[in-house]
């Protein structure tokens, strides 16, 4: 079984490489920000509360989180694996999902850390928000959201480092030359 995490900062293009791993490899692609985007659709009290913290470029606390993902893991199994997009955003929650993967006699295959520029994660984030209609895609929360990658999120790398499975990807050129270098270190486990 091969699970995957695809990490990096906002706009480094988790989302864009995730669909090529999942139509490649065949594994079930689960989104922290698509579930959590679904939820806030429905406009429940869970929706909402899932919003004020996002609408502020904040991250949604690790229990709500932890338990969302492990409601769609016990509903999608998969037996050729998972890719984590956006999850684990913290220490706390890369621990909580180490437990969770083991209670279902699963682990973490590799980590890949897209690497880009600060100015283009910006550009990128600034296009998409005029495509998208994403509430999250203006420059205030861009570089909010940015900010707290760098304090929050950035320290997980060193969490999977520690595993022995955090690589490195280059995150800037054509969709096709990042999912080749991608394609290079999945293959190479």
């Amino acid at each position: 079984m091969l699970n995957v995490i695809i990490f990096g900062a906002p706009g480094s293009g988790k989302g864009t490489q995730s669909a090529f791993i999942v139509e490649k490899y065949g594994l079930e692609h689960l989104s922290t920000g698509d579930l959590l985007r679904a939820e806030q659709k429905t406009q429940s009290d869970l929706g909402k509360l899932i919003e004020s913290y996002t609408s502020q470029g904040n991250l949604v606390p690790d229990e709500l989180i932890i338990s969302m993902l492990a409601k769609v893991l016990d509903t999608k199994m998969n037996k050729k694996g998972y890719i984590f997009d956006g999850f684990p955003r913290t220490t706390a929650q890369a621990e909580a999902l180490k437990v969770m993967l083991a209670e279902r006699d699963m682990k973490v295959s590799v980590m890949l850390d897209l690497n880009v520029t600060e100015e283009e994660l910006i550009a990128r984030l600034l296009n998409r928000g005029k495509t998208s209609g994403r509430s999250d895609d203006h420059f205030e929360t861009i570089q909010k959201r940015i900010q707290v990658y760098h304090s929050q999120t950035a320290p997980v790398k060193d969490f999977y480092k520690k595993e022995g499975l955090a690589i490195d990807i280059e995150g800037l050129g054509t969709m096709d030359e990042i999912f080749a270098r991608i394609t290079k270190a999945i293959d190479a486990l």
